[in-house]
């Protein structure tokens, strides 16, 4: 398994720890959040695969991850965005947030989340490991299954969603 870079409440990092040991303990570490529209102005979104450690089946945006140490955080979103949904476009940093989740099959989401988003109009080839469905919604429709059916959708998209979508998308 990989390594996740520890960090503290600023980021400043503090260690490594093998990926899953730090998701059982609920330690702080480094995470992104990739959210891709379309000129439309409407979010790619994908369901997660079934086999999927957490959240498995669950909708989120197009791509999350973790840096590997001495990863740059923007270059490791873009290699996940493209090994996960099989293509590659410019990413602009959003906002970073904190957030910590515990799941019911004992592993705990505490991460230090950068958020990045990007345009991309062309063809997708996610990675059916990884994703079960893919789709772009307007951000209006999004809000309203939020609304209607949260636990349709990951803690990390629920908590992001929000502040991105206020954010002004170039």
């Amino acid at each position: 398994m990989a390594d996740v870079i520890l960090v503290d409440e600023n980021d400043r990092p503090l260690g490594k720890m093998e990926k899953m040991e730090a998701h059982r303990r609920g330690i702080l570490h480094r995470a992104f959040s990739v959210f891709i529209f379309n000129s439309k102005g409407e979010m790619l979104l994908h369901k997660r695969a079934k086999g999927k450690y957490h959240n498995a089946g669950l909708w989120s945006n197009a791509c999350c991850s973790h840096p590997s140490p001495g990863e740059d955080t923007l270059e490791a979103a873009k290699r996940r965005l493209k090994e996960e949904m099989g293509f590659a476009t410019e990413l602009k940093p959003l906002f970073e947030f904190t957030y910590k989740v515990e799941f019911s099959n004992g592993l705990t989401e505490h991460e230090f989340d950068h958020v990045f988003s990007g345009i991309y109009n062309e063809e997708i080839f996610p990675d059916h490991k990884e994703v079960e469905r893919f789709c772009y919604k307007s951000p209006d429709a999004i809000s309203e299954e939020l609304q209607l059916d949260p636990e349709k959708y990951t803690a990390w998209f629920r908590l992001a969603f929000p502040k991105v979508i206020t954010l002004k998308i170039d």
